[in-house]
C-alpha cells in the first residue's frame, strides 16, 4: 500500500512551510487519518518511506499524540480529559455518564460504529475544566447534561447525513 496521490500532493504542497523531513511528519500522519479514519502500520510504513524516516521514529511521533488514532475509530471520537484539573471538576462523572448513555467502556466503540469513547491525558483546559472533544469541536466547562446534549446532537446529525465536528484547517493548509 503506498500514499495515495491527495496525501502525496498535500506533502508536497507545504513541504516548503517546514524545515526538515521530520517536522512534516505530523501532517502527513494527520493527512492519512482524515483519509482513512486511522493510521495504520502500513499507513505509518509508507509515510516513513516517503520522508526517508525510520518506522521507529514514525510510530514514535503516533503514539505519543493522542489526536492520532492507531486503532480505527467510530465517526464521532468523544474524547473526555481526566487529568487532574478536569478530574477534579467532574471528570470522572463526564466518564461514567458517557459510558451509560453510549453503552462502551474507555476506548471502546459503539455497536453501530458511531461513537469511540477515550479518556485523554490532557486537552489543555486546566482553568475551564472539565474539557472534552468531540471530533474538532472543543467544550469546557461542561456537566452531564450539556454532555447528553452533545451526544444527542452529535447522533441526531449523523442520522441527518450531517457531518459532527467542524475542521479546523482548510485541505492542503497548514498555519
Amino acid at each position: 500500500m503506498a500514499l495515495s496521490e491527495r496525501i502525496k500532493k498535500t506533502i508536497e504542497g507545504i513541504r516548503h512551510q517546514f524545515p526538515t523531513e521530520q517536522a512534516l511528519l505530523i501532517p502527513a500522519l494527520l493527512e492519512a487519518q482524515d483519509e482513512h479514519g486511522w493510521v495504520s502500520l502500513d499507513n505509518m510504513r509508507d509515510i516513513g518511506d516517503y520522508l526517508h524516516l525510520p518506522l521507529a521514529k514514525v510510530r514514535e511521533v503516533a503514539s505519543f499524540y493522542t489526536m492520532l488514532k492507531l486503532a480505527p475509530q467510530g465517526k464521532v471520537d468523544l474524547q473526555i480529559c481526566t487529568n487532574i484539573s478536569c478530574w477534579l471538576n467532574g471528570a470522572d462523572k463526564l466518564v461514567a455518564c458517557a459510558q451509560r448513555k453510549l453503552h462502551v467502556s474507555n476506548n471502546g466503540t459503539t455497536a453501530d460504529g458511531n461513537f469511540t469513547l477515550t479518556q485523554v491525558e490532557c486537552l489543555a483546559a486546566c482553568g475551564t475544566a472539565p474539557a472534552i472533544m468531540l471530533n474538532e469541536d472543543y467544550y469546557e466547562n461542561v456537566d452531564e447534561a450539556q454532555l447528553e446534549k452533545l451526544i444527542d446532537q452529535a447522533s441526531s446529525d449523523l442520522a441527518g447525513g450531517r457531518p459532527v465536528g467542524k475542521s479546523t484547517r482548510t485541505e492542503g493548509v497548514w498555519p
